[in-house]
Formats: structure tokens, C-alpha cells, sequence
């Protein structure tokens, strides 16, 4: 069976989506939206598909199995909330909205029309996640104490400026935490499994005096089980440095460092997973280097589940809680006190 897809938005990431889709056995792409035409028309010639401006009438017209919203953030909502009622199932690139209410919305709304709610966490599937994760769960590395997340990029006033949205509050809903960190705080509950309770964080606009988001964010995530999260997450540094999660548990210390993890157990052993060059995928013209190659691997995924009537890995309503953390490090940071989730 065939499932005809949809994209919403051929901008910086839709490479990703686009080329994921073309490598897919089961999927065909029939049409692709940007209110930026020459955008739309760049990518439907690149792909042999229609084009369109309006995403309403694209969705009303092709009636797609699957639509990919690859849009800025504030639209997140509206579009996903859209396609549902449509009957159309969603693949959304993160993060799920602007605030946590409306991505609740959004999982409900899928639940309503019997649609799938899919969030682009890719990097769940990195090798070294997989590897720690099944590490936990076989219990070699005993109960998670402590983790620590350091991530030091750079996102630098032109990076701004090529976007009509970045860098506000009411369009991208934040700067460094929703844009960048939402990975690696996504990844720490993920590889953990653990609920979290509340947050204590600080932001800061540090060095993009033209812009009005955070640039710098540091705190403290409490965790059940006295598990805690330790961030510290700033975009203007001079390079993009290697990200860091280190989780501290009873019986040794896992280290993912960019691509790569490493686990050194208290009894003297190590291991180590490293990105093979078969992860490496080429995603075509205009693909930008993001950390992580898995767009493709979830992408997959996806598909092979919607023709199976199975679940999907990462679904809208498993990611809320990641939202939750990203929506409440700003309220702790702006009013400056613990949130509870």
C-alpha cells in the first residue's frame, strides 16, 4: 500500500522530510506548501510534485494520508489541528506548539478524529542514546542518580535575520531552550523513563540585544525518584561544540558526546557507540548539518507503523511532558520561582 504525502513549509529543515519521503517505499509525495512561492516551487520541482501557497486548499484538494508541518512554531496548532479534522495523520517537527496548552489540544484533537500524532525526536534513535537506554533498562547501570546537560552553540544575529519569526516570543515561543536544548531535555527523559516534578531554572539575553528571546538558560529539573537534572544551554558561543549528557547512576557514568557515547562501570569495564557511516544520509541540496542523522530512521518508522495500525514510537501525547519541562523553565525563569509539573 502507498500513502500519499503532504509538506507544510520548505524551509531550513524540509530536507530532511523531503529526501526521508522520497527513500520510502511505501509513500509518494504529491504536494508540497510555502506562502513563499519560489520556496515551494524550488522544492515541487526538485521532487516532482504540485505546489501550493494555501495549505487549506492543498490539504482540501489532495487529501493526503499524511501532511508534514514543517512550519514556524506558532503555527504548529492551527495546522496540525487542521489536518485532523481533515482525517489526515500528522508528522510534526518540534516543538509541538508555543505552549502546553495548545499541544494538549493538539493531542486531543488527533485523538478525536482518529489520526496519528507524530513529533520529530529523531535523536531518540541516535546509536548512543539506544545503547545507554537499553543499559538502564537491563539494569547494568543500577538506579540514575544525577544528569548533566551541557550544550555551548552558535545561533548569531544572522541566523536571526534570515527568519520572519525567529528570535520573538510570540513566533518561535523562546530562543535556545525551545529551539536547541528541547533535544537533550527530550533525550534525558526519554533514556530514563522517569516523571518529571518540577523546575528551577534562570534565562537570559545575553548577546542578541536586537532580539527578544533567551540566548542563555541554566537550572535544575527535579525528577521522581530524587533523580536530577543539572542544564546549562547558551547559542553564542563561537562554534557549535559537541552537546554533553553525562547521567551518573549506581553502577557507572554514560557520557553522550555529540553522536558518540561512552559508559565506564565502577567494576572497571567500558563500552563505547560511536555513528557508523552507514547512519550518515545524504539529504540532498541545501541540507544543513544538524546533529543527529535519524530524520529518516523516525520518518521510517512512522510510515511502517501507520500501514501496520500500530502505535508510533514518539507520539504527541508521550512528547507533552517535554513540552511540559520547556514551558516551565521559562515561567521559572521569568518569575523567578519553582514550577510544578
Amino acid at each position: 500500500m502507498m500513502l500519499k504525502t503532504a509538506l507544510i513549509g520548505c524551509g531550513r529543515i524540509s530536507p530532511m522530510h523531503l529526501a526521508s519521503i522520497s527513500m520510502l517505499e511505501n509513500s509518494e509525495l504529491v504536494a508540497v506548501c510555502d506562502v513563499k512561492e519560489e520556496r515551494a516551487v524550488n522544492a515541487a520541482e526538485q521532487y516532482n510534485c504540485s505546489y501550493y501557497t494555501d495549505y487549506k486548499k492543498m490539504l482540501l484538494e489532495k487529501k493526503p494520508d499524511v501532511v508534514h508541518i514543517c512550519t514556524p512554531h506558532y503555527l504548529h496548532h492551527s495546522m496540525a489541528c487542521f489536518a485532523a479534522e481533515q482525517g489526515i495523520h500528522v508528522v510534526l517537527e518540534k516543538p509541538m506548539a508555543i505552549n502546553y496548552d495548545d499541544a494538549v489540544d493538539m493531542v486531543h484533537c488527533c485523538e478525536k478524529n482518529h489520526v496519528t500524532l507524530s513529533i520529530m525526536f529523531q535523536n531518540r534513535y541516535n546509536r548512543a542514546v539506544r545503547l545507554i537506554k537499553e543499559e538502564l533498562e537491563k539494569e547494568n547501570l543500577g538506579k540514575v542518580l544525577s544528569a548533566r546537560i551541557i550544550i555551548t552553540w552558535n545561533r548569531n544575529d544572522d541566523y536571526y535575520l534570515q527568519s520572519d519569526w525567529k528570535g520573538t516570543w510570540d513566533k518561535e515561543g523562546g530562543g535556545v531552550v525551545i529551539d536547541q536544548a528541547i533535544h537533550s531535555l527530550d533525550l534525558v527523559r526519554f533514556i530514563t523513563g522517569k516523571k518529571p516534578l518540577n523546575v528551577q531554572a534562570n534565562i537570559y539575553n545575553r548577546r542578541h540585544e536586537k532580539f527578544q528571546v533567551e540566548d542563555c538558560a541554566e537550572g535544575v529539573i527535579n525528577f521522581e525518584d530524587d533523580f536530577i537534572v543539572s542544564f546549562y544551554t547558551m547559542n553564542y558561543f563561537t562554534t557549535d561544540a559537541p552537546l554533553e549528557i553525562m547521567l551518573h547512576c549506581e553502577k557507572g557514568v554514560a557520557n553522550i558526546i555529540g553522536d558518540e557515547g561512552y559508559i565506564d562501570y565502577v567494576d572497571g569495564r567500558h563500552t563505547s557507540m560511536k555513528l557508523q557511516e552507514s547512519d550518515k544520509i545524504d539529504y540532498g541540496n541545501g541540507f544543513k548539518k544538524y546533529w543527529g542523522y535519524c530524520h529518516y530512521v523516525e520518518i521510517k518508522k512512522i510510515y511502517d507503523a501507520l500501514l501496520k495500525n500500530d502505535e508510533v514510537e514518539v507520539s504527541g501525547e508521550d512528547c507533552i511532558l517535554t513540552q511540559k519541562i520547556v514551558n516551565s523553565i521559562y515561567e521559572s525563569g521569568k518569575k523567578g520561582k519553582t514550577i510544578y509539573l
